[in-house]
């Protein structure tokens, strides 16, 4: 039998499908708000209405099917805007504006892997799976938090409650990585902790975090010098190319993993570094605005499809899973932050903001994927209906107000905010 000379095929029917959704999630905000438009949560619900609804689509491709395939393109995501938001910075220093940042790395995120494994031990949870679900939940994304982070190179906006969002987004993804590996031991591990936890603890925390550190470091140095100083009469930053900027990325990504350091922190790091070298060349602004341009694209088709993956994950998820990512949004994390900014010069009303806003995101997504490729997850579908359910609660409740509440906050507080007396 012949087949018939005009059929709709599943795939040309996807990027129809994608393409509407796209346009529609960054359409609609605009008919509401005179501000950048929030897109990420209408993407995902646009996504989930078009594998519901549309004839012709393919199946969903639900992480618990495909999980390498999650992995690999929220891991790029992820990498493209570390180092965006590493480029974004125009001063680093001065002050003690790093002070916060230290106290959120150090106090807010592990509180808040601790609160969550708790309720997940309180739920039923093994303690792998709890501590796991709280080492992929911790970080804050810096793929959906734009509208809290500092304004792109050379425009200004840096007030210390914009940079201290965007230097955690950028640093604690990598940071978590020693608390999934940690959960992962819990899981692979048979013999008491006492034999393995200093292994994890020397080579998962200390060499990995500093070997990612040096390695994005030197990376950044070199690769701005490449840019900006040979060969001395036709350097690359004449170029109008941002391309270099993936290439450069995925080097520093690629070679910092091949020497067994987080690959994270070195793309933060590169970025922040490569920043510094000729930091006014207009060439920084092009090179933001390529990764910018590449992430937004990358995150609103994962987006897309995280939505479509939706249903397959609902059958997973219970009131105990689903009251879980809810504390987390609304009390584990505003608590962890709060106690960790206790006594720093941001007003009361300032440190709330900061604490309220941590948004999760495909860093989250990562994260699983990887610790699910690593091993055989006990109760993975719970894991994957949690985060994505927690994901979702992120992008409305955080993607919806971040905009006006941290900039009527930076608006109507002076310039780092005072110390309570």
């Amino acid at each position: 039998m012949e087949e018939p000379f005009y059929a709709f095929d599943p795939y040309h029917v996807l990027l129809a499908g994608c393409g509407f959704a796209i346009v529609l999630a960054y359409w609609i905000p605009r008919n509401f708000s005179g501000r950048e438009p929030a897109a990420s949560g209408l993407l995902i619900l646009g996504g989930l209405a078009l594998f519901t609804v549309l004839p012709g689509m393919p199946e969903a491709f639900s992480p618990l099917d495909r999980p390498v395939m999650w992995e690999l393109a929220a891991e790029l995501a992820v990498i493209i805007s570390l180092f965006g938001t590493g480029i974004r910075l125009d001063r680093i220093t001065g002050g003690d504006k790093w002070a916060p940042v230290v106290r959120l790395l150090l106090l807010a995120m592990p509180l808040c892997i601790l609160a969550v494994a708790v309720g997940g031990l309180m739920i039923g949870m093994t303690l792998a799976g709890a501590v796991l679900l709280g080492a992929v939940l911790a970080p804050t994304d810096p793929v959906l938090a734009n509208d809290v982070q500092v304004a792109p190179p050379q425009e200004g906006g840096e007030h210390p409650i914009r940079f201290t969002l965007t230097t955690e987004a950028g640093l604690n993804d990598g940071l978590a990585f020693p608390f999934v590996y940690l959960g992962i031991f819990l899981v692979a591990q048979s013999g008491p902790v006492a034999e393995w936890i200093g292994q994890w603890a020397a080579l998962y925390v200390g060499y990995k975090i500093a070997v990612g550190a040096a390695a994005g470091v030197a990376a950044g140095w070199l690769f701005g010098k490449a840019l900006f100083a040979f060969p001395p009469k036709n350097p690359l930053a004449v170029t109008s190319s941002g391309v270099i900027a993936l290439a450069g990325v995925l080097l520093t990504y690629g070679a910092t993993e091949l020497v067994e350091g987080y690959g994270f922190i070195a793309a933060f790091a590169m970025g922040l570094t490569l920043r510094r070298v000729e930091s006014d060349h207009e060439y920084h602004v092009r090179l933001h605005s390529f990764s910018e341009a590449l992430e937004q694209a990358l995150t609103a088709i994962l987006l897309v499809l995280l939505g479509g993956a939706l249903p397959a994950l609902w059958p997973f998820l219970d009131l105990p899973h689903a009251l879980l990512g809810c504390a987390l949004i609304f009390l584990i994390r505003p608590a962890a932050g709060m106690v960790s900014l206790a006594f720093t010069r941001f007003t009361l009303r300032q440190r709330a903001i900061i604490s309220f806003y941590g948004v999760r995101g495909l860093g989250s997504i990562y994260y699983l994927a990887y610790a699910g490729g690593q091993l055989d997850l006990v109760n993975e579908g719970e894991l994957w209906a949690t985060v994505g359910f927690t994901v979702l609660l992120s992008t409305f409740v955080h993607g919806l107000t971040a905009g006006a509440v941290v900039q009527d906050a930076i608006d109507g507080a002076p310039r780092g905010g005072v110390p309570e007396r």
